[in-house]
């Protein structure tokens, strides 16, 4: 089976493109949800607990994400121990999800942070999706509600987006007017093929 990598930099509508892929039938893996599932599952959360304390815990006991966040994105040592967390488990969701599908004629893989933590070497093929940082921003500003001094604090965190499409085999550019439809389609052509 071929397993393609999609990666971009935050804001820059991976998930539109995504789901331009998920309406020509081809199987998507977003890890940011399946990530995000983890955080309703006890072990996980107790690994968090001993990683980042009590103080980002809402008195539920569920974890406040926004804390997370705003912890380990200042906190580059703290990043890598979430990081250690997620990223197995995200490894063995993913083998299961190609399983699921090996007849599909390929499989995305969409991540932020596939080439910070490797991703990139378990596929055939990588597309990047490319927006400027200063449309990026906005759009994270009205999505998120987050400052720009958070924001920026996230992205200082990944790869440029420069060097992700650089080091891509594909590249969408995902601006207003753009085809992007039409860019998705000739991509998907050539990977079935």
């Amino acid at each position: 089976m071929k397993k393609v990598g999609i990666t971009g930099g935050m804001g820059c509508g991976k998930s539109t493109v995504v789901g331009e892929f998920r309406a020509l039938g081809i199987p998507c893996f977003v890890s940011d949800i399946v990530a995000a599932g983890y955080y309703y599952d006890l072990d996980f959360l107790d690994e968090l607990r001993r990683l980042l304390g009590d103080e980002v815990f809402l008195p539920d006991g569920s974890a406040d994400k926004r804390a997370v966040a705003k912890t380990v994105f200042s906190n580059r040592q703290l990043l890598e121990g979430l990081n250690a967390l997620i990223h197995p488990r995200v490894k063995d969701d993913f083998k299961a999800f190609c399983y699921l599908y090996a007849d599909a004629p390929y499989v995305l893989f969409e991540s932020a942070i596939l080439y910070d933590y490797g991703f990139d070497r378990l596929m055939d093929s990588v597309i990047c999706v490319y927006l400027q940082l200063d449309e990026r921003l906005s759009r994270l500003a009205q999505r998120d509600g987050a400052s720009r001094e958070e924001l920026m604090a996230r992205i200082s965190n990944q790869l440029p987006a420069e060097e992700m499409m650089r080091r891509a085999d594909y590249v969408i550019l995902n601006y207003e007017g753009n085809p992007r439809q039409r860019q998705v389609a000739y991509i998907d052509n050539i990977l079935r093929q």
